[in-house]
């Protein structure tokens, strides 16, 4: 993990940034480290975690049954513990410890959804006293994320997402002209969390242009 905190004015807010990358790599620079510098212009502490990807976490372009889709085990584990250590380190970050968010996209953009609807417990053994504290995310952005859906129906969620009304406020940034993951993950994520009654926003571009 990197720390980027601002320079000026700092509002205590924080945001742990997923890059996107397929769970193959990560785009650590276009959507990771620019993000971070536009973040803590704004006030923001940033926090860009390196995350690992050693395969993807299920194989969506199969017609697999849902019992067969397996969680993204690693990766989730490193981001459950980058919250747990940023509530940990508030006070020497100089953040609210209540005002900690995720930011991903593409692949970055699921593991938003997947911490935020997996929060409960720890998919790994907890170490230290990070790991007491909660890894529930106070607010998610996802931008154009992916694997949010499976099967053929359009708008059907993927079942390692249980969604209830716990999961955070989340806002989704999506291009209707999205040709790798589709406008329908997102679709399919908002429609799940308008109906467990979580406050969502969706903004729909024309296309990246």
């Amino acid at each position: 993990m990197t720390v980027y905190s601002p320079k000026g004015h700092n509002t205590r807010a924080a945001v742990v940034v997923f890059p996107g990358g397929g769970f193959e790599g990560l785009a650590i620079d276009l959507e990771g480290t620019e993000v971070c510098d536009w973040l803590t212009s704004e006030g923001i502490t940033c926090v860009l975690l390196k995350y690992r990807v050693p395969s993807l976490p299920y194989d969506w372009h199969c017609k697999c049954r849902p019992n067969d889709l397996a969680t993204s085990t690693l990766a989730l584990e490193d981001a459950q513990r980058m919250m747990g250590l940023a509530r940990f380190h508030a006070a020497e970050w100089h953040i609210d410890p209540h005002k900690i968010g995720v930011l991903g996209f593409s692949a970055g953009g699921y593991l938003v959804a997947e911490i935020s609807a997996q929060f409960r417990r720890r998919v790994y053994t907890p170490v230290d006293a990070a790991d007491k504290e909660s890894c529930r995310p106070d607010f998610a952005v996802g931008v154009y994320p992916g694997h949010l859906r499976v099967g053929d129906h359009a708008y059907k969620l993927n079942p390692n997402l249980p969604v209830t009304r716990q999961t955070p406020p989340t806002f989704l940034v999506q291009a209707e002209d999205d040709n790798v993951d589709g406008v329908n993950q997102s679709v399919a994520y908002y429609i799940a969390l308008k109906n467990a009654s979580v406050p969502v926003e969706m903004t729909v571009h024309a296309g990246w242009g």
